[in-house]
């Protein structure tokens, strides 16, 4: 079964990720890129499904969720996998569903500084990152460039940061914990050690002081940053008009909405998701 490390892009997926892929599989808890493969995007491989060729890709896509999940679990053993995805349905296709998911863990994040965070990753100024997350139909297509198989393939459909947001809030088959972004720059241990326990609700976990120590020191900001910067970072993404990378860990907690943003860009943010950001305490 999945346990899903779901949420908006650039919302601090990768930082969850690291901490627990350095926790759960490694022997120390010391961090590398490598170990990042342990809870990968969730990828779909092209199957021999009969298809109308009249599909849309999306929709060619959205067919074979449900089957390449059932493949994954085939083992019934427990599957930790990343998604940008909102919990959506297209063309009947559910993208997940109880049959399929253990448990998941959703991390949300200041729509404010996630502005400023596109921009940088998408290369878009803070307009147009703000047309990102306010666009109810935004659809992503995951590059796949550190994988050689061309059989996977995969589109992650967001639409707006608040539906995002609540169609993972608001399921009805999977148990799920929020985790805000802010709370792991405030207290990183605290919530660390929240989401072991909540996964150990689902599969064995040991808690050990001295590793999660180690995880949370080589998975601090500036440690992935230099390592990123060491070139270890397979994720990394290619700008198209540099054509060199973009840095992936970019401010960390020098993204701050208050000093980088254009006050009407703010204004629109919080009028547009006025209703979730009291609910999140960001307002």
């Amino acid at each position: 079964m999945i346990i899903w490390i779901a949420s908006y892009p650039k919302s601090g997926n990768t930082w969850i990720r690291s901490f627990l892929s350095s926790y759960l599989f490694s022997n120390d808890g010391k961090f590398n890129f490598r170990l990042l493969k342990y809870i990968d995007q969730f990828w779909v491989k092209k199957l021999p499904i009969s298809l109308n060729n009249k599909l849309s890709l999306q929709e060619r896509i959205s067919n074979c969720w449900i089957p390449n999940q059932k493949l994954i679990n085939s083992d019934k053993k427990i599957h930790f996998l990343k998604t940008h995805s909102a919990l959506c349905t297209i063309n009947g296709n559910k993208f997940t569903d109880k049959f399929n998911t253990r448990a998941a863990i959703y991390v949300v994040r200041d729509p404010r500084n996630l502005v400023v965070s596109l921009s940088n990753h998408y290369e878009l100024n803070h307009n147009e990152a703000l047309d990102f997350i306010t666009n109810k139909r935004k659809i992503i297509f995951p590059k796949n460039s550190y994988m050689k198989n061309t059989d996977y393939q995969d589109f992650n459909f967001l639409g707006d940061w608040s539906s995002h947001y609540n169609s993972w809030k608001n399921n009805n088959f999977c148990p799920f914990k929020i985790i805000k972004y802010e709370d792991l720059l405030l207290d990183t241990r605290s919530i660390f050690l929240s989401i072991l326990n909540f996964i150990s609700k689902f599969t064995e976990v040991k808690l050990d002081e001295n590793k999660i120590n180690k995880s949370i020191e080589t998975t601090n900001f500036d440690n992935l940053l230099k390592m990123e910067e060491e070139g270890d970072f397979y994720e990394s993404v290619i700008s198209t008009k540099t054509k060199k990378k973009i840095k992936f860990f970019n401010l960390g907690k020098k993204n701050n909405w208050k000093k980088l943003l254009d006050k009407t860009i703010v204004k629109n943010i919080e009028v547009t998701f006025k209703k979730e950001m009291i609910e999140l305490d960001y307002l």
